[in-house]
């Protein structure tokens, strides 16, 4: 499963993982979803608001996952910026909520799936969890707490066979690069940052990695 599949790092996972996984695609538009699927070998859309545990919970019950689930792919996320000075705090409870609360409750729900398949979590991160900087306070708080997650789900499932890996790109060229490029009032060169296929590459090395070894966690830096 792969979560914000219909664009930027989350849909180049989906080709990097086309060729040898069966592939159920997270997001929220039913419709387009089903347009992504189609051109896969083997492909499924998952739509829920990840934001509505109900939603989410029900859509999880909907699924067919008869030997459990391989790999579950955290890659939906959003971008606050913001001085904490001038910032609402309505907006550090979504970043929290969308980027840290919905992940822990989709990977809760499909951990009886997860136990059983001996499957991976890979949750995307970013350089900002291990470094915060101005204006992006929300975001790294948010992102540390990511970390924290994924520390402390890696220990508490070593046990049942689940590996967790963090990983942290820095700049990629996507529609948030774009969005935090505008923040920042600079232009938004796309030969300065990576291309989302190579993030792709470490999901898949991380998924891929044979069974007597994990990838807890790893930074991806452009060249």
């Amino acid at each position: 499963m792969i979560t914000g599949a219909n664009r930027g790092i989350g849909r180049a996972v989906a080709d990097e993982l086309a060729a040898d996984h069966h592939l159920i695609l997270g997001g929220r538009d039913q419709a387009a979803l089903a347009e992504l699927a189609a051109r896969y070998p083997s492909a499924e859309p998952f739509a829920a608001d990840l934001a509505d545990r109900e939603a989410t919970a029900a859509a999880v019950e909907r699924l067919d996952l008869p030997d459990g689930l391989a790999g579950l792919v955290h890659s939906a996320g959003i971008l606050v910026n913001g001085t904490v000075a001038e910032s609402d705090p309505a907006e550090w409870t979504e970043s929290f909520d969308l980027n840290v609360v919905a992940v822990m409750e989709l990977t809760q729900l499909l951990l009886p799936a997860l136990r059983a398949a001996r499957g991976t979590v890979v949750m995307i991160n970013s350089g900002s969890g291990y470094n915060a900087v101005p204006t992006r306070g929300a975001y790294s708080g948010a992102k540390f707490a990511l970390r924290a997650l994924a520390d402390s789900l890696r220990l508490e499932e070593r046990e049942h066979g689940v590996r967790v890996s963090s990983i942290h790109p820095g700049r990629v060229a996507t529609d948030m690069q774009r969005q935090l490029r505008s923040f920042e009032g600079g232009a938004y060169q796309e030969e300065n940052y990576m291309r989302p296929a190579t993030v792709a590459t470490t999901v898949g090395l991380a998924l891929r990695l044979p069974a007597d070894a994990s990838i807890d966690s790893i930074s991806v830096r452009p060249r």
